[in-house]
């Protein structure tokens, strides 16, 4: 099961689904607001937890084994903490979860007034490019990527969802004691050229699970699945197949 991040949709997993799909049954989901998923009127980041704990319980049900489950950046928190809430849980891969760490400053300063101005006046794609540029700090090279692929228009689409991801995520509190009778076996993945932000979250993750291990993507940053996805798979399969 593939849990996508804050500016995205089911379809940011297009370019390692066909292979993915040669060695597992993949479910790629929309969250809330995305895609094919509803919404509802009042947000909070707790739901988000339960709603992956829950398509994983209802999967593992349908063919009756446990399921392996893949996050990206905020998907990522959200599995982590989905893992907690089910039993149904295999193996877990987390990719650059942002955890909102003591002296980093993830958002800059105005930055959800900013984006909500954006929204206000009807620039959804403004939304998704200052976001990217000013928070997930991609490069050029790799926004240019985003925008050629057919999941942009998803992303475009889910612009409105930005702002109470980021004010939900600001009151998120990551507590390592939660965590530690966790023996679900957990890669943690990090780009090599990735911010040193990104690397002190992964490292954070590592330390507070009891059976984790964190593998570097060389010369990586935050959407190796896009950039270089045979890298990226490589490292996923073989874990989840060893």
């Amino acid at each position: 099961m593939l849990v996508h991040g804050a500016v995205a949709s089911h379809a940011r997993w297009a370019p390692i689904l066909p292979t993915l799909r040669q060695h597992f049954s993949v479910y790629a989901v929309d969250r809330r607001g995305r895609g094919e998923s509803g919404d509802a009127d009042a947000h909070a980041i707790e739901r988000e937890f339960e709603d992956i704990a829950a398509v994983v319980d209802s999967i593992g049900e349908q063919v009756n084994q446990q399921v392996n489950l893949l996050g990206h950046s905020s998907g990522a928190i959200f599995s982590l903490e989905a893992a907690l809430l089910s039993q149904n849980i295999h193996k877990l891969v987390l990719y650059e979860p942002p955890l909102p760490l003591a002296g980093f400053q993830l958002y800059p300063e105005g930055i959800v007034e900013r984006l909500q101005a954006l929204l206000d006046a009807g620039d959804r794609e403004g939304v998704v490019v200052t976001f990217y540029r000013e928070v997930a700090g991609i490069t050029s090279r790799e926004l240019a990527l985003s925008q050629s692929q057919p999941a942009w228009s998803a992303r475009v689409a889910a612009a409105h969802t930005i702002t109470r991801e980021i004010r939900a995520h600001k009151r998120y509190r990551f507590e390592p004691e939660r965590f530690k009778d966790m023996s679900t076996s957990t890669l943690l993945l990090l780009g090599g050229e990735s911010h040193l932000f990104m690397k002190a979250s992964v490292e954070a993750v590592n330390a507070a699970l009891p059976n984790s291990r964190i593998a570097v993507m060389p010369g990586q940053q935050h959407i190796a699945m896009s950039t270089a996805p045979e890298l990226f798979l490589r490292e996923v399969i073989g874990f989840l197949v060893e």
